[in-house]
């Protein structure tokens, strides 16, 4: 049924390049409709990242029209159609279980193919080339109540494809709206098949969305309440009524989902703040100074290896666990002005270039508390300011910024390449992160002469 277009699509002004796969599709008789996040984004103000386009044509005959295309998803209809820098994944329309083993069932019908997909949010369609709207759900209408509510029976769309309860999380998280009641109601009666069926990386990548959204904690909690959470990350659900000290209002189940809301929106960021005391719950031990408060010693150091195994279980990628590791590693200092220069400049080496990522974990685990904030944070502005009038110095942090290298030293040690050469770099950088001044060749040279003499001659 086509509707009146709202204002919202009336106004948009498509790609040219979208436009020409639109036109391209019509004018070999075939029909051709945006459909799903992009619509549903443009009716709430919002610029799409991407578009989707559905036509009732076959995959091989979408590839046949165009000149540049990539199979992504033939076998499930979807082709990827490229165009002068441009690209938009073309689906024929499609009924039936979403991802059915014996493969795809097609139909002619665009509202047929709507009748499909999760939610009425996203079973809207729009034709830019007649204008024409259709919402044969009434999604427009559950948009605009801040509703999200599955297509038809929750049951059929769950059983589809039981990621989709996540992904009703991750839209709340995303969106700030309400899970209609059936469809929440729905949802914990799919955890089994959600564990049975789903992979890892189709998780990491729901989750990686759903922690970059404005309401992360929103989300992580109808997670918990539906029992999803206890699948994904049950880790940290041994935080939850594990009580803290006096620093903390929150046991810390509830300090760590405060302090993901409180993370800017950057996937490493909030990754490491959403671990970062996941090693508290198997740290804890009582407080032999304060009776009924609990101390975690070193959680931080067994944390990180713990939330870069959790990254890698979850499909991303090894740079990203291994900067979360080291952002949940270095995270927990307690900075006096006591500090030397060269101390500041010690931590500095070891966060190197996740420094700035750094200053927003801890801002956030401290906007976590509940309580002192304001003290702790002065705090933190303390060290930042410290740390990068030191950094306006460009003192040598790292091996590569030292005044010599590896051939130097093999040169002044008269050896060969050899495990001996970077414990020598090594060496140099802490002389160096002491005092700066020494980053000149002949003090590094005498350095090493001091320290190792000549190797070959004993």
């Amino acid at each position: 049924m086509v509707e009146a277009t709202p204002r919202e699509l009336r106004e948009f002004q498509p790609p040219r390049e979208l436009m020409g796969i639109l036109g391209r599709l019509r004018e070999a008789g075939h029909e051709a409709w945006i459909v799903g996040g992009a619509v549903r984004d443009l009716l709430l103000g919002k610029a799409p990242t991407e578009f989707d386009v559905a036509t009732d044509t076959r995959p091989k005959r979408v590839a046949e029209l165009f000149d540049r295309v990539v199979e992504t998803g033939i076998a499930h209809g979807t082709v990827t159609v490229l165009q002068e820098g441009f690209s938009c994944e073309v689906t024929t329309y499609r009924a039936g279980r979403a991802y059915a083993e014996e493969g795809e069932s097609f139909v002619c019908t665009i509202e047929e193919d709507l009748a499909m997909r999760d939610f009425t949010v996203n079973a809207m369609a729009y034709d830019p080339l007649d204008d024409r709207f259709l919402d044969p759900q009434g999604g427009l209408e559950d948009l605009r109540a801040g509703l999200l509510r599955a297509v038809g029976s929750a049951e059929a769309r769950f059983a589809e494809d039981p990621l989709r309860p996540v992904r009703a999380a991750r839209f709340a998280a995303r969106f700030g709206c309400r899970i209609e009641r059936r469809t929440r109601r729905a949802m914990p009666a799919f955890v089994n098949e959600f564990e049975r069926r789903v992979a890892p990386e189709r998780i990491g990548q729901e989750m990686a969305k759903l922690l970059v959204s404005p309401h992360p904690r929103y989300g992580m909690e109808i997670l918990r309440r539906t029992g999803y959470l206890a699948v994904i990350l049950p880790e940290l659900l041994e935080g939850l009524g594990l009580r803290q000290n006096r620093w903390h209002r929150y046991d810390v189940y509830h300090h760590v989902l405060r302090a993901l809301d409180a993370a800017p929106p950057d996937l490493v960021v909030r990754l490491a703040v959403l671990l970062h005391d996941i090693d508290k719950p198997r740290t804890v031990a009582p407080s032999t100074r304060h009776p009924g408060e609990n101390t975690f010693f070193g959680h931080e150091v067994s944390g990180a290896k713990r939330a870069r195994a959790i990254c890698l279980r979850l499909r991303f990628a090894r740079k990203v666990a291994d900067e979360v590791e080291r952002l949940v590693r270095e995270y927990q200092f307690v900075y006096t002005e006591e500090w030397s220069d060269a101390a500041v400049r010690r931590m500095l080496a070891r966060i190197g270039d996740s420094f700035d990522r750094l200053l927003e974990v801890r801002r956030a685990d401290i906007l976590g508390h509940g309580r002192n904030e304001e003290a702790l944070l002065d705090n933190l502005r303390a060290l930042e300011g410290r740390a990068r009038r030191l950094l306006e110095q460009r003192p040598a942090l790292q091996i590569p910024d030292l005044a010599i290298g590896g051939r130097e030293v093999m040169q002044v040690l008269g050896i060969g390449p050899s495990p001996k050469v970077g414990e020598a770099l090594r060496y140099l950088l802490a002389q160096v992160l002491e005092d700066p001044a020494r980053n000149e060749p002949e003090t590094l040279v005498r350095l090493l002469r001091e320290r190792y003499g000549s190797i070959e001659g004993g």
